[in-house]
């Protein structure tokens, strides 16, 4: 291998033309030949530099609306010849193939496509075909090629080739190279994932995740554990769209933490009703809906003030002066919301540390999407969980019926137990929650722990009596004892909401019909792990 390598030719063709003219003319004062396609040509021939359009190069016109135009020996020839051959120096000059040194190439915007609700038509236009086949060829041939996909690198082709008298070296080449078929394998999992969901295939012979670099982190979960941000072509609102407007670097845990906190609070139709959910290691550890932000806030942070401290906190409506000077009371590591006003960034501004994010609007509990989750030698793949309880229809199973007010909050219950970590237990009076039990490996320690939650905190606010009494109670899945239940009716609970279909369901009916406890069956299950 050849560590320098003088450019003489590039062939460029791009789809986004960002800082192209600037990167050609600095080519060209290097002395190298410009060769380009269609538009890309064009915007070089009018910036007044000399550029051969690849129809000259390869003797044919682009047909068939442009998916024709690079496929040819002259252009893949001068891409993948190994120099240093002699077989292949002699089929260069047999058939006339110049060599190309540099491809500049990013691919037709296949996943912006999508993103903006195309056709299937339009979406399958946006498929590139050459571009990619370039890329891999020039990747392929790192040892002579250099290969840029993107317009961030443009910099560091221009300052090597200043300081190498015209040359890139093997370094970036190979660097490049690397990029470029991440780049072309990201492509094609968009492409193939978006293809999955147009035919409803769930279960592919071949599944690719692809996804671009958002940033590096400085740590994983924890600090001798690498990590890095990516973001996908599925450009679902939340973490990874948010505008950043103040606030450190965000950590891994931050990022999977604040994920957490929106995906809940987007639970709640913010037309409704205003709703604040605060998100203490993935699990929520209070939630509560309100006629204003402030109000939601406070009565979500009765629940565990103690958990809440370090938390996140995420608002289903845009963040006001009132709602923002409750929140920065206590120490809190992100804000997330779909919008905030002047007066509540200049609030929070006064906690520098604090990151506040603006999400734009809020994901959409019933659309669809793909969850990954590794194992060893493997991936697992399921569709998001997306079953609102809105939508299920509540079957009563007890002598006794719930009140509207419990209805009330046994859907917020259950709304909540959603997003809750396995084993959950949810319980809620007035559309707050007032004790949390989460991620128990039997379902009556997690009823236990959240009455012992529910104690705490009445302590905390001084009240007589636990914040159980009266309270209604979710479970993510069924009971498969009438244990759990007792320990709920104990604790004050008058009415129930969970899956059923529990081999003792007749079992716990019984038990909440002997202590007079209303019971809805849902029929769907929340698990969470």
């Amino acid at each position: 291998m050849t560590d320098h390598r003088r450019v003489t030719r590039a062939l460029l063709s791009v789809s986004d033309k960002t800082g192209l003219i600037e990167f050609a003319r600095a080519l060209a004062g290097h002395g190298i030949d410009l060769v380009s396609t269609g538009g890309t040509a064009k915007a070089i021939a009018d910036a007044g530099l000399k550029v051969t359009d690849v129809s000259d190069l390869t003797g044919f016109p682009e047909m068939m609306d442009g998916r024709v135009k690079t496929l040819h020996p002259k252009v893949h020839g001068g891409l993948l010849a190994i120099r240093d051959n002699a077989e292949h120096k002699k089929a260069m000059a047999d058939h006339d193939i110049a060599p190309i040194d540099l491809l500049v190439v990013n691919l037709y915007p296949f996943e912006a496509t999508v993103q903006k609700g195309a056709g299937f038509e339009d979406c399958i236009e946006n498929i590139d075909i050459g571009g990619p086949a370039m890329i891999r060829a020039a990747a392929k041939n790192h040892d002579d090629v250099a290969v840029v996909v993107e317009a961030k690198d443009y910099r560091a082709v221009l300052d090597e080739l200043a300081a190498n008298n015209g040359a890139t070296t093997l370094a970036l080449r190979k660097r490049l190279a690397s990029k470029a078929y991440a780049r072309t394998a990201a492509y094609d999992a968009a492409i193939s994932n978006w293809f999955s969901a147009q035919l409803n295939i769930d279960a592919p012979d071949f599944r690719a995740i692809g996804g671009k670099l958002s940033e590096a982190l400085r740590y994983g979960e924890n600090p001798h554990q690498s990590a890095a941000f990516y973001v996908t072509a599925d450009r679902r609102p939340g973490v990874a769209t948010a505008k950043q407007v103040q606030g450190k670097q965000l950590s891994y845990n931050n990022i999977n933490d604040t994920d957490a906190a929106y995906e809940c609070v987007a639970e709640f139709d913010p037309k409704h009703s205003a709703a604040c959910v605060i998100v203490k290691h993935a699990n929520p550890c209070g939630v509560a809906e309100g006629e204003d932000l402030v109000g939601a806030y406070r009565k979500a942070l009765a629940c565990d003030s103690t958990s809440a401290f370090g938390g996140i906190v995420a608002v289903n409506r845009t963040l006001d002066a009132d709602a923002a000077r409750a929140i920065t009371e206590i120490f809190t590591e992100v804000i997330i919301a779909p919008d905030a006003t002047d007066e509540a960034i200049a609030i929070v501004a006064t906690k520098k540390n604090l990151r506040l994010l603006l999400a734009g609007t809020l994901p959409d509990p019933r659309a669809k999407g793909l969850i990954a989750k590794t194992v060893a030698g493997g991936f697992l793949m399921q569709s998001r969980d997306n079953a609102v309880v809105d939508d299920m229809k509540l079957t009563t199973v007890t002598t006794r019926a719930p009140s509207n007010a419990e209805l009330r909050d046994l859907r917020f219950a259950f709304r909540v137990a959603k997003h809750v970590k396995s084993n959950t237990i949810v319980y809620a009076r007035d559309l707050s929650t007032v004790g949390i039990g989460a991620g128990q490996m039997s379902r009556v320690d997690s009823a236990r722990i959240a009455v012992r939650k529910a104690e705490d905190a009445a302590k905390e606010s001084g009240l007589p009596a636990p914040l159980t009494k009266g309270s209604v109670v979710a479970s993510d899945a069924f009971f498969p004892f009438a244990d759990g239940l007792l320990v709920a009716i104990e604790a004050g609970a008058t009415a129930v909401i969970q899956p059923g279909g529990s081999m003792r369901d007749q079992e716990v009916i019984a038990a909440a019909d002997e202590h007079g406890i209303a019971m809805v069956f849902t029929g769907t299950r929340h698990f969470k792990h």
